[in-house]
């Protein structure tokens, strides 16, 4: 009698032991595209523009895989390319195309979406009805940025307004600034302005200064909730077709939604609109490194417009 208890007991623990395994192993856990479970940790790091975005998809990666971990920080694309080529991290996120000298070290880049980069004002600029009505031309952005020239808004606009213009740029290496350089036929360590550490600095800076003109990622232009310009700032819109006034068709900055939408049907110019992209030194073959691109450029792509950022077409894709 004692013994077929001691039996029937020892079934029962072993039978809830299984079970409870079982139950474990499968907990929201798939298979990789090589047929094993996924485990393990990758690192990105790079490009302030492309963060927010990479945020969301690595939260989305790690539900689908919960043994995977994907550290993210944001530093610039120049120390997510550097980051990459020395080996530091997996993938390098960068917004600007690769310079011939990082294809040759190995760099590879794959495109996951696209945005933009802005000039942005202070909310109380002193001419900004003026700005609303004419537009930045590119002639008075040289001005600024490129040649000095320009250094009062009066001249930014046409008028007789004295107030001196306060010129800020990135001081570190970054997409941002390459590709608005770009926008004016010069590369970043050509422009002029104060330098100021990244995207959030320079929004900061502006936010507090009504004279102060720089440019940041739409993604730190408006806010990710609201879709509205962050608090203090405005957007100083770009003449597009340099006819001295702004023209109906290019008036798309009230919110985050129309900015895209421009971005997306070309009304925006590119540059300063851009692709943005993850690269790795070499072809990947770290099988969770695969797993996440492979996501990006699947079902990853729908949280793109959600996030602020524009999904890639089929035949970019």
């Amino acid at each position: 009698m004692k013994k077929s208890s001691l039996l029937i007991l020892v079934v029962l623990v072993l039978v809830s032991s299984t079970f409870s395994l079982g139950s474990c192993s499968s907990k929201g856990t798939q298979k990789g595209g090589n047929g094993k479970e996924l485990s393990g940790t990758i690192a990105l790091s790079g490009a302030f523009a492309l963060y927010p975005l990479a945020v969301k998809w690595a939260a989305e990666f790690e539900k689908m895989y919960p043994d995977v971990t994907i550290d993210l920080s944001a530093g610039g694309a120049g120390k997510g390319i550097t980051d990459v080529l020395a080996g530091q991290v997996d993938l390098g996120m960068v917004s600007r195309d690769l310079k011939a000298a990082e294809v040759h070290q190995g760099a590879l880049a794959i495109a996951v979406a696209k945005d933009a980069v802005v000039p942005t004002i202070n909310a109380h600029n002193p001419v900004y009805k003026e700005l609303l009505a004419k537009g930045l031309s590119i002639e008075a952005a040289k001005g600024l940025w490129v040649t000095g020239s320009v250094k009062t808004w009066g001249q930014v606009v046409g008028s007789a307004n004295a107030a001196k213009v306060d010129v800020y740029t990135r001081s570190d290496a970054c997409g941002a600034a390459e590709t608005f350089a770009k926008w004016m036929g010069k590369k970043q360590e050509d422009l002029k302005g104060t330098g100021v550490f990244g995207d959030p600095g320079v929004a900061q800076q502006l936010a507090k200064d009504p004279n102060g003109i720089g440019f940041n990622n739409i993604g730190y232009a408006y806010d990710d909730k609201t879709h509205k310009l962050n608090p203090g700032l405005a957007i100083a819109p770009i003449d597009v077709n340099g006819n001295g006034k702004l023209d109906e068709n290019e008036k798309f900055y009230g919110n985050k939604d129309q900015l895209i939408k421009a971005i997306a049907e070309g009304k925006y110019p590119s540059p300063p609109a851009r692709y943005l992209y993850l690269v790795a030194k070499g072809k990947p073959t770290n099988p969770i490194v695969i797993a996440f691109l492979k996501f990006i450029l699947g079902k990853g792509q729908k949280y793109n417009i959600p996030a602020g950022y524009i999904a890639l077409n089929n035949k970019k894709l």
